[in-house]
């Protein structure tokens, strides 16, 4: 049931990262670890298993929503998860947003 912005102490903006942002560039994610990670926790932080579900439910549609800029390993076991990592375009395009940011600011 929806219930009115007044209900709440407060409201935050809802801020996600980029892959380019959060994955190491070499490196391979299962979604629990996406979802700690998105939590600014490290990929192999404890957490409860009623946590975890709630962190997961965020993760699943991030990866959807970012997938353009993100790939895909197959499992290494038959019945083992998936993993997630950032696509090279994607820190490329960082960097150069990053190199753009800095060639403006010299000229100022």
């Amino acid at each position: 049931m929806p219930e009115p912005k007044s209900t709440f102490d407060a409201t935050y903006p809802c801020e996600f990262y980029e892959p380019a942002e959060l994955f190491e560039p070499d490196l391979l994610y299962t979604i629990p670890e996406i979802a700690r990670l998105l939590q600014g926790l490290e990929p192999d932080a404890r957490v409860d298993p009623d946590t975890e579900a709630v962190l997961i439910d965020w993760a699943i549609p991030w990866v959807m929503t970012h997938a353009e800029d993100i790939v895909i390993a197959e499992p290494l076991e038959e019945d083992g998860p998936g993993y997630y990592g950032v696509a090279e375009h994607a820190v490329d395009e960082d960097v150069e947003e990053c190199d753009g940011d800095d060639a403006s600011d010299g000229d100022a």
